[in-house]
């Protein structure tokens, strides 16, 4: 396994700068080993039929990429702790240019276009960051809700420091 591979085990790099051959949709597909990785990297136990389907238009200067990424992904449950599948599906919808782009720290609504990196995107990685974005950071498993402990009448941990503010009334 190569360096780029360890660090990017989803890459699929496509020229953008050049009329694109058939009807302009890229399909990234993982393979097993490829999808046993992310989720190493991820630290799920496992990821299966993971793709991106991307569709491509407009030219270098605004370069539109829009499409969705799926997989099955198997989590563990915040609360009980047990693991269960469930289905990822992220919508992508990206602008790209080439040219460079002009930042204006005072703007918080600026949102700048990606680039385009010697006329290629990968859409390996792409598919890899919106895994990533789909991926619930507290997955709860159907069916489980989340039930605070009773009270059962022992003293809170910070029951003495709401006294003290009250006496300070």
């Amino acid at each position: 396994m190569t360096d780029d591979q360890k660090t990017a085990p989803l890459s699929q790099v496509v020229r953008v700068d050049r009329p694109q051959k058939g009807d302009g949709v890229i399909t990234v597909t993982a393979t097993p080993e490829q999808c046993r990785v992310l989720a190493d990297d991820f630290k799920i136990p496992a990821i299966r039929d993971l793709v991106g389907r991307f569709s491509v238009s407009g030219n270098l200067s605004d370069l539109k990429v829009t499409g969705t990424v799926e997989a099955w992904v198997t989590q563990i449950c915040t609360i009980s702790l047990d693991p269960f599948e469930s289905q990822v599906s992220e919508p992508v919808d990206l602008t790209f240019t080439d040219e460079e782009v002009a930042f204006d720290p005072d703007d918080e609504t600026f949102d700048p276009p990606d680039q385009v990196i010697n006329g290629r995107i990968d859409f390996g990685q792409l598919t890899t960051e919106f895994l990533a974005l789909g991926l619930d950071p507290y997955p709860r498993k159907p069916g489980i809700a989340f039930e605070p402990p009773a009270d059962d009448g022992e003293a809170q941990p910070f029951a003495a420091l709401k006294t003290l503010r009250s006496n300070e009334a």
